[in-house]
């Protein structure tokens, strides 16, 4: 196996893990032994578990920057569906590791998974920004458009911990409108 190729199977089963439990619960030996690999060759990659936490954190974020978008064609309403939809894929996929992401106090939280946190979240207000046609937005604009998505992020949290109540396309719904409410009230500000 060429040495990407195995540092991709340990942070696979990072991530597999955090499907079951939260990434402070994983050690070396569950990685070792899910990846089916000696500890021996989980130190040629990783230093420690913090670092396979930043890299399997990092996969998560990269595929949320990679995977949510914005058609560019049709109503705006439709794309932001679109795109919460695939968001909440991502997310639901990935759980453990969202959860991780997002709690303040996790022991993941470091000065390295909180950018990767800042990276989706710019992406996202970056896609509002020029699908809105608004590429310079004033100060409210842009407090909306980061306000919304700490409200999706927490909304997906909660609803997670919830069992996934409302079902997943009254919440994208509800955030779509939340969106454009936020955005009208900030529109009779300006």
């Amino acid at each position: 196996m060429t040495p990407e190729a195995r540092r991709a199977q340990l942070v696979s089963a990072a991530l597999d893990l955090y499907g079951s439990r939260s990434p402070d619960e994983v050690a070396v030996e569950d990685v070792t032994r899910v990846a089916d690999v000696s500890r021996a060759l989980f130190y040629r990659y990783f230093s420690s578990m913090e670092e396979l936490h930043v890299a399997a954190l990092g996969n998560v974020a990269e595929e949320l920057i990679a995977r949510v978008a914005l058609a560019g064609e049709g109503p705006l309403e439709e794309q932001l569906s679109a795109a919460l939809d695939v968001f909440i894929d991502v997310v639901r996929r990935h759980a453990g590791a969202y959860v991780a992401l997002l709690r303040s106090g996790s022991v993941v939280s470091t000065g390295e998974t909180d950018a990767l946190v800042d990276g989706v979240r710019d992406h996202i207000v970056d896609l509002l920004c020029v699908r809105g046609g608004v590429p310079d937005p004033e100060v409210l604009q842009l407090m909306t458009l980061r306000g919304w998505v700490a409200l999706v992020e927490g909304s997906v949290l909660s609803w997670l911990e919830a069992g996934e109540v409302p079902d997943r396309t009254g919440l994208r719904d509800w955030l779509v409108e939340q969106l454009f409410a936020m955005l009208e009230v900030t529109a009779r500000r300006s």
